[in-house]
């Protein structure tokens, strides 16, 4: 474990250590190493295998970038049951939204149908990062051949005052929109998200390309 921290701190960059600082503020500046997100990729698939499973075996980090390279290792597990367990296992100590949206297990997406149950109960948890994850890992696997209406109904029913919680939800409905454009509008049209959210998703569908020009007006004209 301190060999892989001596490794971080090798790659330490202050500069960008004071920018990303600002953007996490919930994560304590001490606590940050300052490492940039690619040479952190680049460390995890440096690592052997056995120094990949001592990494995450161990709980909890001390910094916020053993965190990032937690997360980084565990997006790249190829087996599905060990990604999923691993992915568990580390929720609990997910506390920032940075840490949160890097964690993107590659072997989900070919086991949607069961990992989908456990997004439910992610959704459900009372962990303000694990919702979170429940909401982002939906956005990014099931919006696409094989949507199903009752997903945006379960981001919908979430009813939360943490930012970084309605935050996603905001992100999901915009990406929604962009995707599954007659499904997602009617949440919009219907005013069934909390007014914060609601202004907040049409904010973000109109900063997308995805989106085209009368979409964007026909949804300012919701506000």
């Amino acid at each position: 474990m301190d060999r892989i921290t001596d490794r971080l701190r090798a790659l330490a960059d202050e500069k960008y250590r004071e920018f990303h600082s600002g953007l996490i503020p919930t994560v304590d500046k001490n606590s940050i190493i300052g490492v940039r997100i690619p040479e952190i990729r680049k460390l995890a698939k440096s690592l052997s295998e056995d120094g990949r499973r001592e990494f995450i075996g161990v709980l909890p980090h001390r910094y916020y970038d053993e965190n990032v390279l937690h997360a980084a290792i565990i997006s790249d597990i190829r087996d599905f049951g060990e990604a999923l367990e691993q992915t568990e296992r580390f929720l609990p100590y997910v506390d920032n939204w940075a840490v949160c949206d890097l964690l993107n297990p590659k072997a989900f997406p070919k086991n949607r149908e069961t990992v989908l149950p456990r997004i439910y109960e992610w959704l459900g948890s009372e962990r303000t990062y694990t919702v979170r994850f429940g909401i982002v890992t939906l956005m990014r696997n099931y919006l696409d051949g094989d949507f199903k209406e009752e997903y945006p109904e379960r981001v919908a029913m979430i009813r939360s005052e943490e930012f970084y919680i309605n935050m996603a939800i905001a992100w999901y409905f915009a990406t929604a929109l962009a995707k599954q454009w007659d499904s997602a509008v009617k949440y919009v049209e219907e005013h069934r998200l909390p007014d914060w959210t609601h202004r907040k998703t049409i904010q973000k569908a109109c900063e997308s390309f995805r989106i085209t020009d009368e979409q964007k007006s026909y949804l300012r004209s919701l506000r």
